[in-house]
């Protein structure tokens, strides 16, 4: 019977940890050659975009796609989820919370292989929707003891560390600027709309992971070319996807300060291919988001689900 499932529902069943935990196994089976992903296809129309993207892990015994419209009223998520056994559908859910989950994660996971240990101090430019998860995935899996904020709307960057002091327990302030909150910081966050760069090279300093996740178009910067350059070493979760949206690195391949030939994936990463060398070393994970990450925690949720009795059975009636 194929179910169908409420963003609330999604919400109940998915925490971050195991989010987390279930990308690594993902990402595991793609660097093994057994899960297959594919690059975001898009189609465009006066005003609105329609953004497809599939995968399949066989590990969960799943393939399956997110779909989404963008438009600007927003956008509508939905993730179809597939038996590779029979081909039935096992599911429908609503996809706008998992996918702001699902993009935290993939932050944890670069942090958990490429960040120090020791890191405590988390600096995040970006106070919105998205922001919130990359807080609370990069304190899953490093002891952060202080987190700044730094966006462009006072008042907004108060309530976010409001939110991380009231949920998550971390000393959190307000930062005046993005030098300001990455002075001293071990773990940086970028989660912002910016077409621009938030973060220059001159800000990143031995030592550092940054976690690239607010941009996923060529035309669209967070970190400027010095930065890219100044990297050590420099990941995405998807390699051929980065090529056509990561605006960060097409920027810095452009003006010659970084090169494609040294780009790895994520899958790299997890499988112990490539790791930070040294305590200076500055990491730089691009997170495009993939649907991988979409399939893995889509079957999370299909599966606790399942063992709740939670969803309705799909097609609706009436």
């Amino acid at each position: 019977m194929t179910i169908y499932l409420t963003e609330n529902e999604v919400t109940s069943l998915l925490d971050m940890r195991t989010a987390i935990d279930a990308l690594d196994e993902a990402f595991r089976s793609l660097a093994d050659g057994e899960a297959m992903v594919r690059p975001r296809t898009r189609v465009f129309a006066p005003g609105a975009t329609l953004n497809v993207m599939p995968a399949s892990l066989p590990s969960q015994g799943v393939m399956g796609l997110k779909a989404y419209s963008s438009t600007r009223g927003g956008g509508r998520y939905l993730v179809l989820l597939y038996s590779i056994t029979n081909g039935e559908l096992l599911a429908v859910m609503e996809a706008d919370r998992l996918g702001q989950i699902r993009t935290g994660a993939a932050s944890g996971l670069a942090t958990r292989y490429l960040s120090r240990p020791e890191s405590r101090v988390l600096a995040v430019v970006g106070s919105g929707w998205q922001a919130f998860t990359q807080v609370e995935a990069v304190c899953a899996v490093r002891p952060i003891d202080e987190v700044r904020v730094y966006s462009r709307t006072p008042a907004n960057r108060e309530r976010f560390a409001g939110w991380v002091r009231q949920h998550l327990g971390v000393a959190a302030r307000p930062a005046d600027s993005a030098k300001e909150a990455l002075d001293g910081a071990d773990v940086v966050c970028t989660i912002t709309s910016s077409t621009t760069p938030v973060v220059t090279g001159e800000l990143l300093a031995p030592g550092m992971h940054v976690n690239a996740a607010g941009s996923n178009r060529a035309t669209a910067a967070e970190l400027d070319s010095a930065a890219v350059g100044k990297a050590t070493l420099v990941v995405a979760d998807l390699g051929d996807q980065a090529k056509i949206e990561a605006g960060d690195l097409i920027a810095a391949a452009k003006a010659g300060q970084w090169d494609w030939s040294s780009l790895y994936d994520l899958a790299d990463v997890v499988a112990g291919r490539c790791r930070r060398a040294s305590e200076s070393d500055i990491t730089l994970f691009e997170s495009q988001g993939v649907a991988l990450e979409d399939v893995a925690a889509s079957a999370v949720v299909y599966r606790r689900a399942v063992a709740a009795g939670l969803g309705q059975p799909w097609p609706l009636e009436g």
